[in-house]
């Protein structure tokens, strides 16, 4: 018994695990493997655009940077009746001592490094120092604020569940989101918008509710409302301004059941540096109420009973097991530096999705026919076996998507279409070299023979720069493009496989030691 050819086993494998690859997207009991994503476009889904509040961002860094201003002129010994914010990136500094104005400037100027000293102005025994955020260190932070904006949200989406989102920045202060197949539209906004800037606050309990919700509140404090239980409007708090402890020490947030009333809440994690102060603020206010709050909002204020170790907390509301889930994923992957608005909000309905793909594959069905009907008319038996090859093109395509989990888009199906001609016009390249030498008188199997061998070169010389040009699509394109690219990416690596290598295969397996005389082409 004749041995099959190892290039026929090639193939033969080749073919097989592409269906089985592809299989999945058609049918999902045949094979336990991941469909072909389908783009925005196809499947339908939810398109974003948000809006960073990069202004904020910097304001939250200036009133960081008051609180260990205030913290250092202590240590340092330089006396000061006023350390305030100006504005949203200026400083207010008010030095007592005339001896301490020399002291002030120097060390502003050794270790505020994001500020320099704009103006000063003399108010008898003191001195006024306006402090600005420099230029450079301005832009810097903003663009910070952007890129751990962007990061937190996609954070944030992967914790969601949505197979390849497209999230990327758009401008100099907006971020763009399309989460294809998303269902559920606002719970996704919720949980992409919410700030999560989580805090730990005393309850003001040495002055009055009354007065402040009547009066406004006493520097140093301000009135915050909590989330009510089991319904009923919010109730007001007062809270000293002063943040014991933010989100950033947070290592993790697990949803847990309350064993006692059945209700969802969310268990909370710090890190070693987070646990040690968390210990240390507990152990120093026993018998006071510590409010978690997060975005204003005041989600609990228990009585601290005893000095907490461990570095474990709990927040409780009023939480169904879903809003559970979504404050412990915003928490897990961290808080926004700055506020988010959306500005742009655009649903494309799966309805529309099915019907761009009933197009897309009409279109592609049809230039596939046609090509096919050409290719037999013009090139007879040599016409089908470039038909065959085209056809293990296109599988070969399905499953590197499939494999790749790239996401397939409308502008990607005109890639699979440019990528028939392609396929078909390497074989054209082949076969009229093939004329040329049987024109000559050449015998079939020297003319197969030649026909590959000079062919072969101008179609990597063509296949090569138009596979640069579309790799260069894929790293610099955003959306829509990266679709075209991807499908034309893999289309061009597929028909060089078949081109050069499959349809020689059926030539040699026909007519090279065959003994046939006669090819058809």
């Amino acid at each position: 018994m004749r041995p099959i050819p190892w290039k026929l086993v090639i193939v033969l494998g080749v073919i097989a695990i592409s269906a089985v690859l592809v299989a999945p997207t058609f049918n999902s009991k045949l094979w336990p493997y991941k469909k072909i994503n389908l783009g925005l476009d196809l499947q339908g889904g939810m398109h974003l655009m948000l809006q960073v509040d990069t202004d904020k961002a910097v304001e939250n860094k200036t009133d960081t940077i008051i609180t260990d201003l205030r913290s250092s002129l202590k240590k340092e010994r330089i006396r000061y009746s006023l350390v305030s914010k100006k504005s949203f990136k200026e400083i207010i500094v008010k030095i007592k001592g005339v001896n301490n104005f020399g002291k002030f400037n120097n060390f502003a100027k050794n270790n505020l490094n994001n500020f320099s000293i704009a103006d000063t102005k003399l108010d008898g025994d003191k001195k006024i120092f306006t402090l600005k955020f420099k230029d450079k260190n301005l832009q810097y932070t903003k663009k910070m604020a952007i890129d751990q904006a962007l990061e937190t949200i996609r954070g944030r989406i992967d914790q969601f569940g949505v197979s390849e989102p497209d999230i990327r920045k758009q401008g100099e202060d907006r971020i763009l989101i399309e989460l294809p197949g998303i269902k559920d539209t606002e719970r996704a906004k919720n949980l992409i918008g919410k700030t999560a800037q989580l805090s730990f606050k005393l309850v003001d309990d040495k002055h009055s509710l009354e007065d402040a919700l009547k009066n406004g509140p006493l520097p140093g404090s301000e009135v915050l409302y909590e989330m009510p239980k089991g319904g009923g409007s919010k109730t007001p708090v007062l809270l000293k301004k002063r943040t014991l402890l933010s989100g950033e020490y947070l290592t993790d947030a697990r949803v847990s059941i309350d064993s006692q009333y059945n209700r969802p809440y969310v268990s909370i994690e710090f890190n070693k540096k987070g646990a040690r102060l968390f210990e240390k603020i507990t152990g120093q206010h026993i018998h006071k109420r510590l409010a978690i709050v997060l975005d204003n909002q005041v989600y609990s204020a228990p009585v601290i009973q005893d000095r907490i170790a461990g570095g474990r907390a709990q927040i409780t509301g009023s939480f169904t097991m879903e809003e559970a889930r979504d404050l412990a994923i915003v928490l897990r992957a961290g808080a926004l530096p700055a506020p988010v608005n959306i500005v742009e909000e655009r649903t494309v309905g799966p309805t529309l999705g099915a019907d761009s793909i009933r197009k897309g594959l009409i279109s592609m069905a049809v230039g596939g026919v046609l090509v096919i009907i050409f290719m037999v008319i013009y090139y007879s038996m040599a016409g089908l076996i470039a038909d065959l090859a085209l056809v293990v093109n296109i599988l070969m395509i399905g499953a590197g998507l499939a494999i790749f989990q790239a996401t397939l888009t409308l502008p990607g199906i005109a890639g699979i279409i440019l990528t028939i001609g392609m396929a078909v016009d390497a074989n054209v390249l082949i076969y009229e070299r093939i004329r040329e030498e049987l024109r000559i008188g050449v015998s079939v199997v020297k003319a197969i023979e030649n026909g590959f061998a000079q062919a072969t070169l101008t179609i990597l010389d063509a296949n090569v720069t138009t596979l640069i040009a579309a790799i260069v699509l894929f790293q610099f394109g955003t959306g829509p493009v990266k679709g075209f690219a991807v499908t034309l990416t893999l289309g061009i690596l597929s028909s060089l496989f078949t081109a050069l290598f499959v349809s020689k295969i059926i030539f040699e397996n026909l007519y090279i030691g065959k003994g046939n005389k006669k090819l058809y082409i």
